[in-house]
């Protein structure tokens, strides 16, 4: 992961990879068969311990906004140590590598299930959660961070802007959550007829 954010996805190699662990370059090989064998093996560790890191702060969290909250800290966490920037590359090389598009994939939905988890949680009783397709939703919180991990790169004001938003939204959902029941059911069934 060293080498792929010092040297981008065109210039990770055996020799790169070998001269950040400190190895010769044939132990790449001889472990691993191909260098993106290699990029997917570190890219699956590195993401499982990454995730690892935040199960407690999403199993903490009691509301959108709290969530919101965690994807910031995570986010500012993940540029601090460089990880944006691999994800950049690797969402690159994705394109060109079907074996990259995997590992990517893969990774990117060990995030997903944590979302998943929590946003269930959240939404339950919720008349958000009668429309909500939560499998969905959750992969669109991940995309939606990503890009926006990625957008920030070239409009920070564009970037903060868009999460004000998203703040936004998750109060406007605890205040459906607060409606008494009367109001909860014409909402109900104005989201019903409106999810057709």
């Amino acid at each position: 992961m060293a080498a792929l954010g010092e040297h981008g996805i065109a210039g990770v190699s055996a020799r790169t990879i070998a001269a950040a662990a400190g190895v010769n370059q044939a132990l790449v090989f001889y472990h691993y068969g191909t260098v993106e064998e290699l990029l997917a093996a570190a890219c699956r560790q590195a993401t499982l311990a990454r995730v690892a890191a935040y199960t407690e702060h999403f199993a903490a969290v009691t509301s959108l906004r709290e969530l919101l909250r965690v994807g910031r800290m995570l986010h500012a966490e993940e540029v601090r140590q460089g990880n944006v920037s691999v994800l950049a590359h690797m969402l690159a090389a994705g394109q060109h590598s079907e074996r990259i598009a995997e590992t990517t994939a893969a990774a990117l939905r060990l995030w997903v299930v944590e979302i998943e988890k929590v946003l269930d949680r959240l939404l339950a009783g919720s008349p958000a959660a009668e429309i909500a397709d939560v499998p969905g939703l959750a992969r669109a919180v991940s995309a939606a961070f990503i890009g926006l991990e990625l957008y920030e790169g070239v409009d920070e004001a564009g970037a903060g802007q868009a999460l004000a938003a998203l703040d936004r939204l998750a109060v406007l959902i605890e205040v459906m959550d607060d409606l008494g029941p009367l109001a909860r059911r014409a909402l109900r069934r104005r989201l019903t007829r409106g999810g057709r």
